[in-house]
């Protein structure tokens, strides 16, 4: 057994994974400042943690989906000074918190919970935490001069500064010279590199992994976790004087979330995390810092950490300066949730940088939704009333297969435009039969013939609307309905069973209903 191996196995039992074949699927997205409202960009990854937490809903496994608010941060003081809040920060962070809740309940996104770093359950978890990990002895007093930004509350290097200012956000930093408390990033080095060696899924896509690796062995310094006297956040446990650094208390919403520090049986049911979703802008405390303090408390480590790209807009980055951030709610008032869901996963290939049209997503949804999927479904079901008297016909056996190992591959490695590029094959084959096979021309001569081609095509339907549930829920349960199937009594199939070929019964009724996809005005 080599050093490195050693390392893994023995460091306060945190790199050992423990059986989790059994437990919820756990996912978790960023916890997002309530300084502003949210944006398009915000709303993507979101919706990108509802589409997992489906998935897995969908193979039958229990989720665990955790979103939530940070407001431990010097940006939520002074956005209350901005709208003249003044003193009154508290009433600031429980209206905007709330925005935040409520535009994820009207996107429809299924968090299983929301979690604030205001809240007494993780106040408590970030106290336990603490005293672990300065139990183990990684944490130190120590005097600190450097640069700090408040947009991205960090401390950044003089040789990251361009011109003296903070190259994300483009204004001055401030120089901050002051004693406070260190955790001991440097010590895990050795550990952090040999986890990332011998898990290498930890870290997606393999781009960002070789970023991280480079600054985990040539940059990595201790970090300073805590500031003095500062107006906001968790005071450190004995020293009231210091109040534990931004970054080292909200990471923490991932463990208290689940119940650390409040509720154990909770926090050993669901933890570790499967996946967290990130930001390619905040990796480094993801797959660096996170990381060590969980060794350091002896935490197991998460499974999977996912840093997706930035988008712009039509081609131009998105600021609030500029003012073309969009808002999520308007915009899927006008072309409806799922086809906003849809066009994100589609347009913008996961873990890039991608950008944002609203010309694309009106061509998208007029040529791929409304010409391709929406009149395969109105013209199918029109010959079923026409040539089939409403029902559903005798399902043949012989069929063309259905791809859905490649789709669940494509799922579970995140590549959801692949995903979707499958049950497209499936769509344009359908449409395709529908030209070659001709069933209203057929009709006239062998009307059981034309039946058998419709029953193929109802039965290709419900097995699009499988293929498409979690990235389009509505319009899959839409689907259902029209093929006659009680939505809410399908999804609690199996999965294997509800995916099987022939799953339509002979004399089904459909429903045929309003186009699922109307014009756009």
């Amino acid at each position: 057994m080599d050093d490195k191996q050693k390392i893994i196995e023995t460091i306060g039992g945190a790199l050992q994974r423990p059986d989790i074949s059994d437990k919820p699927y756990y996912v978790t997205t960023p916890i997002y400042y309530v300084n502003d409202k949210p944006h398009i960009g915000h709303a993507y990854t979101t919706i990108v943690g509802d589409v997992v937490s489906r998935y897995w809903r969908m193979r039958g496994k229990e989720v665990a989906y955790v979103t939530g608010t940070d407001e431990n941060s010097q940006k939520s003081v002074e956005a209350a000074q901005k709208v003249d809040r003044g003193d009154d920060v508290k009433g600031y962070l429980d209206e905007m918190s709330a925005v935040w809740a409520r535009t994820w309940d009207d996107l429809d996104i299924t968090n299983t919970d929301f979690i604030r770093t205001t809240e007494d359950r993780h106040l408590k978890g970030v106290e336990k935490f603490w005293k672990a990990v300065e139990a183990e002895g990684d944490i130190y007093k120590g005097s600190y001069v450097g640069w700090y930004c408040v947009g991205c509350e960090a401390f950044l290097k003089e040789s990251d500064l361009e011109d003296g200012k903070c190259p994300t956000h483009k204004k001055e930093v401030k120089k901050i010279e002051e004693e406070n408390y260190f955790f001991k990033l440097t010590k895990y080095r050795d550990a952090l590199l040999a986890y990332i060696t011998a898990h290498p899924e930890f870290i997606s896509p393999n781009s960002r992994k070789h970023e991280i690796i480079n600054y985990i062995r040539d940059h990595m310094e201790d970090i300073s976790i805590s500031r003095h006297k500062a107006e906001v956040g968790i005071p450190v446990p004995g020293d009231h004087e210091h109040k534990i650094y931004v970054w080292f208390d909200a990471l923490l919403n991932y463990l208290t979330a689940v119940g650390y520090g409040t509720d154990d049986e909770m926090f050993q049911k669901n933890w570790p995390a499967d996946l967290h979703l990130v930001g390619k802008d905040i990796i480094k405390f993801h797959c660096a810092l996170w990381p060590a303090m969980l060794m350091a408390a002896g935490v197991p480590l998460p499974r999977r950490v996912y840093a997706h790209g930035f988008f712009t807009i039509d081609g131009t980055k998105m600021s609030k300066s500029l003012g073309n951030a969009i808002d999520p709610i308007a915009l899927s008032s006008e072309v409806g949730i799922d086809a906003l869901r849809y066009f994100l996963l589609r347009e913008i290939s996961f873990g890039e940088d991608g950008d944002f049209s609203s010309q694309r997503l009106r061509d998208r949804y007029q040529t791929d939704l409304g010409n391709e999927l929406g009149n395969l479904c109105h013209r199918v079901l029109s010959m079923t009333e026409k040539n089939a008297d409403g029902k559903v016909p005798a399902i043949p056996a012989e069929h063309d297969e259905i791809p859905w190992e490649e789709y669940i591959s494509a799922m579970e490695d995140l590549k959801f435009g692949r995903a979707l590029d499958e049950a497209w094959k499936v769509i344009r084959a359908a449409n395709k039969f529908i030209e070659d096979e001709k069933p209203w021309a057929v009709a006239k001569e062998n009307p059981e013939k034309a039946q058998q081609i419709l029953a193929h095509l109802l039965e290709t339907l419900r097995q699009v609307a499988w293929m498409l549930l979690p990235i389009m829920p509505h319009v899959s349960e839409g689907i259902f309905t029209q093929l006659g199937l009680d939505a809410a009594v399908e999804l609690q199939k199996d999965f294997e069973d509800a995916t099987a070929w022939g799953g339509l019964v002979q004399g089904t009724k459909i429903a045929k209903s309003d186009p699922l996809f109307p014009r756009l005005s």
